[in-house]
């Protein structure tokens, strides 16, 4: 806009130059009368100013079309410091895009990993009791052939034999699946094996605070407790 200043302040400076030589000339030629001498400043005058709003109308254009040149020529120049800064905005967004699409594929396969892994797990369990029956059943057996020989017999000795052996078959099942009973009968009393119902006077002085007596036997497997043991405290 400095531009289209100067070139208006030029076409001002002009008109007032014309101004004065018009009127100079008036001065000098005695043969104008006062009538005309009143009347052509004025007509040069708008003349003149006509000119130059002419003349100021087509300096706007041409400086209006020489800005857009510029313009035209700043637009399709780029800095390389912007380019550059382009090229790495666009490689961060791909980074981003594959970092996203990394998130949701495992994210969908842990999904599915925790699906199957649950449903394993549920079988497993239900499999595992399957089994621990299936291991029972040849004493389940044995114990209704031993019923129906008591029915008909006569050597009580022989049935007592008989149970005793279903006992100890049982038994041996029970430790192959890992379950073993507690130790209680006159052992220290442990609240994390054992369940008091009551205390009585201990018989010994060696049973104070030990255990007189069960009432239940306790079981575990491994280091976890199935069932405390009921037991009768000494005091």
């Amino acid at each position: 806009m400095s531009q289209l200043a100067k070139i208006l302040f030029k076409e001002a400076g002009l008109i007032k130059k014309n101004s004065k030589i018009m009127a100079n000339e008036n001065i000098n030629n005695p043969s104008v009368n006062e009538g005309e001498k009143q009347e052509m400043p004025e007509n040069i005058q708008v003349e003149a100013e006509n000119t130059s709003e002419n003349n100021i109308k087509q300096n706007e254009q041409e400086v209006t079309h020489e800005d857009k040149k510029l313009f035209k020529k700043k637009k399709g120049h780029k800095n390389p410091e912007l380019e550059i800064k382009e090229k790495e905005l666009e490689e961060t967004r791909y980074k981003m895009s594959e970092i996203n699409d990394k998130y949701l594929r495992l994210s969908a396969e842990f999904d599915n990993y925790r699906k199957r892994t649950l449903k394993e797990k549920l079988d497993l369990m239900k499999t595992a009791g399957g089994e621990s029956m299936k291991d029972m059943l040849p004493v389940v057996d044995d114990f209704e052939r031993a019923m129906l020989f008591i029915e008909n017999a006569t050597d009580i000795v022989a049935v007592k034999d008989g149970i005793n052996l279903i006992y100890i078959k049982f038994k041996e099942f029970m430790k192959n699946k890992g379950m073993v009973e507690i130790e209680a009968l006159h052992q220290e009393f442990n609240t994390d094996l054992h369940e008091a119902l009551t205390k009585i006077p201990a018989p010994d002085e060696n049973l104070k605070g030990k255990v007189v007596d069960v009432v239940q036997k306790g079981y575990k497997i491994e280091n976890k407790v199935i069932r405390y043991a009921r037991v009768v405290v000494g005091e």
